[in-house]
């Protein structure tokens, strides 16, 4: 699956740099809400961060496309377990933080809907980096290795400088761990851009 993602995203990296009518790079960097969905974690979004690069690919008039790479962080704990127990229905620790590292690969598309305005629209995959194993009593793996989401988001434009706020939402179950309740990515994003080239 992986390897089909990235193939089809280099394959339309390629197709559109060649159509493109303006084409820039740039850094950005950002606070994030994170959670997980799911009823073996507690409700609330917890702070995280995100850094990375963009490009901007203006294809059609308003129309264009925005690929990123991103490295960002999910937050979470575990709610706490049974009375006198420290192990949840799932093989979980009761009452345990963590965090998930991810590469983010958002591909949105761009909609220049006013002089300053841009909506932001599309899919993303996370590849995750750390496989945090001090969750699972047994010493397992509790998350898969993907998460695809869907991204949605308004970026201002003042001139190099780029202010974004998003809203990301799994849209896959990330529990590797049998029998358990679906696990859901979500994150609240605010951030600033600067375009470089």
């Amino acid at each position: 699956m992986k390897k089909l993602l990235m193939s089809t995203l280099a394959v339309l990296a390629i197709v559109v740099s060649i159509s493109a009518q303006s084409f820039s790079l740039g850094i950005k960097a950002g606070a994030i809400g994170t959670k997980i969905d799911g009823q073996d974690f507690q409700t609330g979004y917890n702070l995280s961060y995100q850094g990375g690069a963009f490009a901007e690919v203006d294809l059609l008039g308003k129309i264009g496309i925005q690929p990123e790479l991103l490295f960002s962080q999910t937050s979470s704990k575990t709610v706490s377990g049974p009375t006198n127990g420290t192990t949840l229905a799932s093989g979980l620790n009761a009452n345990t933080a963590f965090t998930l590292s991810y590469l983010s690969i958002p591909v949105l598309l761009r909609y220049n809907f006013a002089k300053l305005f841009t909506l932001n629209l599309g899919p993303q995959y996370g590849i995750l980096l750390n496989k945090n194993t001090n969750l699972q009593t047994n010493g397992k793996n509790a998350f898969k290795s993907g998460d695809l989401s869907g991204v949605v988001g308004l970026q201002v434009h003042l001139s190099s400088l780029r202010v974004y706020g998003r809203y990301v939402f799994g849209l896959n179950n990330v529990s590797d761990v049998a029998n358990s309740s679906s696990w859901k990515n979500q994150q609240l994003e605010l951030g600033v851009g600067i375009k470089v080239l």
